[in-house]
Formats: C-alpha cells, structure tokens, sequence
C-alpha cells in the first residue's frame, strides 16, 4: 500500500494448500490496497479537518469572549485554557503570569480538588532551578516532558514537581511560554494523567492559544490606558467646565464673591459626588459659612442662625486650619473625641464622610471647603486634589475682588482728587468753594455724616465750610470758642498737630462739647490739622452719629484732603501776594520809564550841543583856532556820540518793556535802504580794514515794515561784525526764502572771532555779551542784540545766529514779505 510512492501498509492473503493466486486475483488485491490506501488518505484528511473545526470552533469562542469582555482578561484566559485543554486532549491546565520573578495562577481548568485546593491557597508558583518552568524561563521555549516522575526535579523530590506529580497525577506536562518583545510574561501548561507525549499539532496549537493570550493582554493593557485616558479627559473636561463656570460667575460678577462661592461650591459637589458642601472664610478666631449648596435644611438654617463657629480642633475643619492641609475623616460616627455640639451639627447634616481643604493666602488660612458624603464612602486622590484646585480659585478670587475694591476705592479717591483740582484750577479767587468741594468729597468718600474745615483768623479758628449740619448748627458753631485744647476734638489736632481720633465722644472723659453734641448728635469723630511747614493754620473733621471708628484708608484720604486744602490756602495766598507785587512791579516799571522818559530827554538835549560843538570846532580849527586841539576834540565827539546812542538803546528799551514802542509800516525800497546801510557800515570796515561785500538777488519783492526800525537792525549787525573782525571779510547778504510763507532774508556773516556755544545761549539777553573779557577789549553795552531782536519781533520776523570760534558768525534776520496793511 503506497501513497505517493511511499510505502504505507501491506494485504497479506494465504492459503492452507499450494495453490498459486491468479494474475486477476492478484490484480484484484492490488486494486483493494489502493482503495485501502484512499480510505486511510480519506480519514486522515477528514480528521485533519476536524480537528481544524475544532480548533477555529475554539478560536471563533475565544474571540467572542474577547469581543464580549473587552479589558477582561479572567473569562478570556479560562477560555483559552478550556480550548486548548480538551483540543489537545489534556486532562487538566493552568494559565500563569510572570511577575516579579515568579509565576502566578491566572486560570485552571479541570484539576484535581486536592491540587485546586491547593492552588486557591498559594496562587503564586515559585520558579525553582530544576523543573521545567525554570527550564523554559531560561530557554523562553516550549518544554515537553513525556513523564514527569522521570523529572531530575522529582528524583529530588523538589516540592512543587511532587504536589504536581503525586497530587494532581500529573505525566506528561507541555509548557508553552507566552512571549511579549522576546520577554516571558506567562506561560500555558497542560497535563496528562498517563504517559503519552502531544502531538506537534498538538503543541502548535497550544502556542497558538500562547500567542493569543499576549495579544489579548497587550489589547487589555490598551484598552485599559485608553480608558484611563478617557475618563481622565471626561474629568479633565468636567474640571475645565466648572472652572469655566467659575471664571463666568466671577467675570459677571466682579467684585462680588457670593455667586463666585455659590459656583464652586456646586462644581466642587457635583464633581466629587458629595451629598452637600459648605465654603467658610475666617473672620478672627472663628469661621462663618459665606456659601453653602444642596445643604439639609436643617443644617442650613443651623449655620444661618450661627454666624460665627469656633471648630473645636479634632473636627475637619479645626484640624485643617490649624494643619493648614487637607483633613478627611472616612467615618465621623466613629471619631470618638468628636464635641458633643460639633456632633449636633452631624447629626443635622447626616453626614459620614468629609473631606475639608483649608484656603491659605501667603500660607495663612482665610477660609475652608468642606464637601460631605452621607454614606461611608472616601474621597479619592483626584477628587482631593480638585478641592485644593477650588480652594486656590476661591483664595485669587477673595484676592481679586480685595484688589477690585481698593482699585474702586482709588478711582473714587483719585476722581474726588481731580474734582478738586478741577475746583482750585477754576476758582483761583473762589477759596469758599475749593473748601466746600472738599468737605463734601471727604464727607462722601469716608462715608461721614457731617463735615467741616476751621481756619484760623488771628488767633482764634473759625468754620469756613461745612456739610451735612443740622439746620441752624452752624450759626451756633461761630459762637463757641474754637483754640487748641483737650476739650474738643479739633481743638486736640490743633494741640498734637496730628490726626485726633475718637471713637465715642460720649465715653470721652475730656470731651466737653456737650452743647454741640447734643445739637449735631455726632458719636465718631476724626480731626485732621491742616499744616503749613509743619504749622497749624486750620482743621479738617468728620463726623458720625453712629459709633463707627474710620478705617486707616479713609483716614490716609482725609489726610490726603487736607493737604489738598493747605495747597489751597497757600496757592491762594501766594495768588494774592504776586498780585500786589504784580501791581508794585507795574508802578515801579511806570516810574522807571517815566524817569527814562525825563532823563533821557535831559541828556540828549546838551549831549546833541556837545557834538554839534565839537563837530563844528574841528571842521572850523582856524576859524576857532582850535587846530592844537583837534585830537581831543575828536575824542569829545566819539564819546558824546556814544553815550547819545547808549542812551538812545536804553530809551528803545524801557519804551519796548513797556509796550509803547510803536512801528510805522510803510514799503521799503529795498536798494535804497541797502545803499545807505552799505553807506554807513562802509566807514566802520575800514577802521579795521575790513572787506565790505553786498549780495543781494534781483526782483526781491515787496517788503512792507519800519524801514527806521530795519536800518537800525542792518547798522547794529554790522557794526558788530565790523567790531568783531580785523583785516576779515564782512557781507550782506538778501534774498527771497519760502518755507511754507514767503519772507525777506538777511545775512550779515563775518570772519571774525565767532562764539561759543555758551556764549551764544546768552546772545540775546538785556545787558548780555559773550564774556566778561569780549566786553572789557570790544566794549559795548549788551544791548543792541536784544533790542534787535525785539524790534525784528515786533514786525513779525526774528534774528538767529550760527557761529564757530575763530571761523566768524552769521546773523540772520528774516521778515515777512509782501503787503502788511
């Protein structure tokens, strides 16, 4: 019998006599041994695809198990155990985990009782050095003991080898490793009860199941963290939606902290699975519950009714303040050292389980959340740390909305500041009214029922603005006496010279202003004097009919407002003392000028006799007989002349100064007015044999100004260039220059000593000149620069000037062309 050539089995046939078989019968056989041989194919095939059924069958189940329990392993791996068990014709198995260096039953199928028993009350195998896990640990292949009893490891009677051997009957064992990256992280071992070695089939498909159970494990472990992730982004999303709202609640409500408390509250509730939760902020030793949410009624109208708890220091709250950290407490029934009145407010809430996180600013407690569960239930790790994150939101808002109001505050202050500015800016002469505005402002600001500012008026000090007052006080309020003294508050700042405060006039021993009290009914009163380098010269006070003591702020503003009143007073008096100078400067300025007037018209009248003398003795010496005098003659007239036009500058200057210099605009021929200023200069560069040059360009235009007045402005400068330049050059210079308006240039330039920056920052400065040494070897007045520049002011223009030492200067002056009228 042969298939596929190879020889399968063999028909032997024989008969009791000699009798030689036939050619067909032989032929006959031959065609029965080929029919055997499909029959045996036939049932090989057949039970090759039988037990392919089975095992796709067990594979098919154990994938439904997989898809029916995702991240279940416990029913996957009992699946695969059952499968790989009764496919392979085992009697029992077990599906172990690797960890921690030894292994630990996962899942077992059909063992022994005895063994089972066993395996309940110590799951975890130790690996040992000689039975087969060890081998196949070392190995991380299959191991396949034909009979176990044969087993090094049994001989030596190793104890977990003789539990599986003589215990579970255990013979022939397969233990096929499960693999993850080339790492054992398990192991499947199936057994039989009698020697019989598995098949290759067999141990294939038990790595098969081998192969799934890591692909199951991996698909565990991925399904696990994307479920953690989940749930930790469904948290984190929970999270960010409460702190949204929270962020919303303060947003629309700034400044406000209970819907901010509200809102926290009942995310912090929601969150956590509490039944209720209540938010405390410290107020001295003791705690007041500002939110509370779902509360039992009976416990909120306890904390409504109690505004201020003392916690004893063994409940939640008591223990976290003063830890400063988170307190939870699984079971309050069972706190023993709980206060007895401590334990009312249990037993209203019904609470079991809380969990309290202190509110610590700059690592201070200023208030708890504390969240409760009805039921013994703890709050997890993530929960916790939720609170703490509202605990933080709740301290930044308290934080906040303090930073909000002291801004509302200084905005109030500082708009109450600046309407008083206003006031002192608009009413310089009106000090009734800056004061008025002040006392109000105060009165309002500080909350103060009545206000009132006191200057002294020689020696004594008297009301000078009021607010608030009853009817007919302030009339009766002149009449007191008002000096510095014990019996009145404002007497007191007038006495100490600082701010006087007094609770309760009533319980004052030293107040004496009974009348007045009576009268106005004030209790809280604060004096602030109003100082003056130090001095007192008036008082600011506010009164309450309430006793309610003034906070440091507001007194810091009362202070504030009295400065502003001394500024005030000062600003008023100094007002008053610039005018009456104002007013002697005027009278002086008019005398002066009228002196100038006088005194000038006294010397020119014989100085211009002088010079006419003079010039006539020396154009006339023979007829005089004066020829031996000429030279002092000379010196007689250079003099008078000078001192005439000293005088002359002087007279345009007082004249300027005072307003009553007048122009007379008229066209200006230009060429002529040139010539004639050429005509003049010329003699004075050749004194210092200086090269005079005129440029001038054509069709210069109209020029409409005081042609007296422009002349006088063209001498000055070039007399000075002439003065300032030896064997130089000196040139004017005219032209037409537009820069947005058209106007007549003037360049007189020199190369002469020029000037510094300094001494050209004081050019143009009455009495001025460069230096102290210019002015001793030039001479001079320091007058003509300033003058020229006023006069070419007056007419609309203005004189500049550029210079560098030792290159020369150039003065320019520029009017407005065209028709002036």
């Amino acid at each position: 019998m042969r298939r596929e050539g190879v020889l399968i089995g063999a028909i032997a046939m024989w008969r009791t006599e000699v009798r030689a078989f036939s050619t067909k019968e032989l032929a006959l056989v031959e065609t029965f041994a080929d029919q055997a041989v499909i029959a045996i194919e036939n049932t090989r095939l057949l039970n090759e695809l039988r037990e392919s059924l089975e095992q796709q069958t067990a594979t098919s189940e154990v994938l439904q198990v997989i898809s029916r329990s995702p991240g279940e392993l416990d029913p996957v791996f009992q699946a695969m155990l059952e499968s790989a068990t009764r496919l392979c014709d085992a009697k029992f198995g077990n599906l172990l985990l690797y960890e921690g260096g030894a292994f630990r039953r996962a899942a077992l199928y059909n063992a022994p009782q005895a063994w089972a028993e066993l395996w309940r009350r110590e799951p975890a195998i130790p690996v040992g050095t000689k039975n087969p896990l060890s081998r196949m640990i070392a190995t991380k292949q299959l191991i396949h003991v034909s009979d176990l009893r044969t087993e090094q490891a049994y001989i030596e009677r190793e104890p977990s080898i003789m539990v599986l051997a003589d215990v579970a009957g255990a013979r022939t064992v397969i233990a096929v490793p499960m693999l993850k990256e080339n790492e054992i992280i398990g192991a499947i071992t199936i057994y039989r009860q009698e020697v019989r070695p598995f098949t290759d089939k067999q141990i294939e498909l038990v790595q098969n199941f081998a192969a799934q159970a890591v692909i199951a494990i991996e698909n565990a472990r991925l399904l696990n963290e994307l479920r953690q992730r989940t749930d930790d982004l469904s948290e984190s999303l929970q999270q960010q939606t409460a702190t949204s709202e929270v962020l919303q609640a303060i947003s629309s409500s700034p400044g406000e902290l209970e819907p901010v408390f509200q809102a926290m509250l009942a995310n912090a509730t929601r969150i956590c699975e509490a039944k209720f939760g209540t938010l405390w902020l410290c107020e001295g030793f003791a705690f007041r519950a500002v939110a509370l949410h779902n509360a039992p009624p009976a416990y909120a109208e306890a904390r409504r009714r109690e505004l201020h708890l003392r916690p004893p220091p063994d409940t939640a709250l008591g223990r976290a303040v003063s830890m400063k950290q988170v307190v939870q407490i699984d079971d309050v029934t069972m706190h023993q050292s709980y206060d007895p009145e401590w334990r009312a407010a249990i037993e209203l809430g019904n609470y079991r389980t809380v969990v309290c996180v202190p509110m610590l600013k700059d690592d201070e407690p200023i208030g708890a959340i504390s969240i409760f569960r009805q039921e013994v239930r703890r709050f997890t790790d993530k929960q916790v740390d939720l609170l703490r994150n509202f605990a933080a939101q709740a301290v930044i808002a308290i934080e906040n909305t303090r930073l909000l109001n002291e801004l509302r505050e200084s905005l109030q202050q500082q708009t109450a500041t600046a309407d008083v500015l206003k006031v002192i800016s608009r009413s310089t002469f009106d000090l009734r009214s800056v004061l008025n505005t002040l006392v109000e402002s105060a009165a309002r600001l500080c909350e103060a029922d009545m206000a009132a500012i006191a200057r002294q008026k020689g020696t004594n000090y008297q009301i000078v603005a009021t607010h608030g007052f009853p009817a007919g006080f302030n009339e009766f309020i002149e009449t007191l006496p008002m000096e510095p003294g014990r019996g009145s508050v404002t007497g007191r700042a007038l006495l100490e010279g600082k701010p006087v405060h007094v609770i309760d006039v009533l319980a004052d021993p030293e107040y004496a202003m009974v009348e007045a009290q009576k009268k106005a009914g004030f209790r809280t009163m604060l004096a602030v004097p109003l100082l003056r380098e130090g001095i007192p010269i008036g008082v600011l006070h506010l009164d309450r009919t309430v006793v309610r003591p003034f906070t440091d702020k507001q007194i810091e503003l009362v202070e504030t407002f009295a400065d502003q009143a001394v500024i005030a007073i000062e600003n008023v008096r100094l007002f008053d003392e610039i005018q009456d100078k104002n007013r002697q400067l005027q009278l002086a300025s008019e005398n002066k000028s009228q002196f100038l007037s006088s005194m000038s018209h006294e010397l020119r009248t014989p100085l211009n006799a002088i010079i006419g003398l003079t010039e006539m003795m020396v154009a006339n010496a023979a007829r005089f007989g004066t020829e031996k005098a000429l030279e002092p003659l000379r010196r007689v007239n250079a003099a008078g002349t000078h001192l005439l036009s000293l005088i002359n500058e002087i007279l345009d200057l007082s004249k300027i100064e005072a307003g009553k210099l007048e122009l007379n605009h008229e066209p200006v021929n230009l060429p002529r007015l040139i010539d004639e200023v050429i005509g003049t200069a010329g003699q004075l560069a050749e004194k210092n044999q200086d090269c005079l040059i005129v440029e001038t360009q054509e069709n210069l235009g109209a020029l409409t100004a005081d042609s007296m007045r422009l002349k006088q402005i063209l001498l000055n400068l070039l007399s000075n260039a002439c003065k300032f330049t030896k064997e130089g050059e000196v040139a004017l210079r005219v032209r037409n220059v537009a820069d947005g308006r058209d106007w007549v240039e003037f360049a007189v330039a020199d190369t002469g000593i020029g000037m510094t920056a300094e001494q050209q920052a004081k050019l143009f400065q009455d009495f001025t000149q460069a230096d102290s040494l210019t002015a001793r070897r030039y001479g001079g007045t320091g007058l003509g620069l300033a003058i020229t520049r006023k006069l070419a002011r007056m007419m609309g223009g203005d004189v500049t000037v550029t210079s560098e030492p030792g290159k020369g200067s150039v003065f320019t002056v520029r009017l407005p062309s065209g028709d002036r009228t």
